[in-house]
């Protein structure tokens, strides 16, 4: 008898295994479907790099993971992103950090005028940066990548040859942009960027200071018939996963996605460049556009009236008990090192 309930337990033990096995192997092979939450539209270069992110991933894990994207701010907008993120609202999401300038004063440096010549080159030099210094404001998150924009200029209804045409003009910017134009003199308007053509329209605004690629992705070329090139700040981007999603992740995941990290920072850059090229080639042929480039002695004018913000930077992150020169320093560094 006991003999024949020891048979029975093994029997029982047995399949127990086989479920066990059986269901772990179904788990390993399950797919991990990641939401990515994005706040402009589709066609914008955020999200042309958030899709190129989503096939790079699905693809390199033989599908396993499956990412489904969200432009547009239909699930998280731009003003809550990162805590939408760190809340798991969205398992992944993608923010511009000059939107919140005090959060993110660091990584934020990057959006003086400090001579980054391209979005590639700023790319690299904030992922760079970034790994360097580590900052606490992004310690509540998984960082996957970062990248910048093309430095920012002036998009116009009316030419703006010099100082004096700039002084007094309302024009849409963000972030540390609205500090470079309130030194050059004109009034900065907040609003978000889907919302600039119809203040064109009414005249609530009489241009923009942004990168070039919005010439063609808003066809702003139609009403801004005219671009001052300053090529004066760039906008910082970053994307992030929330922290618990990516501990659960299996490790080989983690892997795929930390070796995309400085590639997809690098590729977006390539891509956001070519773009703007093509914008302004676009903005020439459709609409007559014309460019303006600042004499040098006009253009040492511009530059020197901007040095002011970044010593009240150096004074700010003092005061937040980061070394400013130091930051500055290695930024410099990083630009140079790229720009060769």
């Amino acid at each position: 008898m006991r003999r024949k309930s020891g048979m029975i337990f093994i029997r029982i033990f047995i399949a127990l295994m086989f479920i066990m096995t059986c269901t772990c192997a179904f788990g390993k092979n399950e797919t991990i479907k990641l939401s990515y939450a994005n706040f402009p539209s589709a066609p914008t270069f955020p999200c042309v790099q958030m899709e190129r992110w989503k096939n790079e991933v699905e693809m390199r894990t033989k599908g396993r993971i499956a990412v489904d994207t969200f432009p547009g701010g239909t699930l998280l907008d731009a003003k809550n992103m990162m805590d939408g993120v760190i809340a798991g609202q969205a398992d992944i999401g993608c923010l511009c950090m000059a939107y919140q300038p005090g959060r993110f004063m660091t990584t934020n440096a990057t959006s003086l005028p400090i001579g980054i010549p391209n979005a590639k080159v700023g790319s690299l030099v904030l992922w760079d940066f970034f790994k360097k210094y580590q900052p606490e404001a992004f310690a509540q998150v998984k960082v996957l990548t970062m990248f910048t924009t093309a430095p920012a200029n002036i998009m116009s209804k009316k030419p703006i040859r010099n100082l004096e045409d700039i002084k007094g003009l309302d024009l849409r910017a963000s972030g540390g942009a609205a500090q470079i134009l309130k030194a050059w003199g004109a009034n900065q308007v907040g609003m978000p960027m889907s919302a600039t053509p119809e203040a064109l329209q009414k005249g609530v605004v009489q241009g923009l200071f942004s990168s070039l690629e919005v010439m063609k992705d808003y066809e702003f070329a139609e009403l801004c018939r005219f671009v001052t090139m300053t090529d004066t700040v760039i906008y910082p981007f970053s994307v992030v996963m929330n922290l618990q999603r990516w501990n659960s992740l299996p490790k080989d995941v983690q892997e795929v996605f930390d070796t995309l990290a400085a590639e997809q920072a690098e590729w977006t850059g390539t891509y956001m460049d070519n773009h703007v090229k093509e914008s302004i080639a676009w903005s020439k042929e459709k609409y007559q556009v014309e460019s303006i480039r600042l004499d040098e002695k006009e253009k040492a004018n511009w530059e020197r009236m901007l040095q002011p913000i970044i010593d009240q930077w150096i004074v700010e992150a003092k005061e937040k008990g980061l070394p400013a020169e130091a930051i500055l320093s290695d930024l410099k560094s990083l630009v140079r090192k790229y720009s060769k």
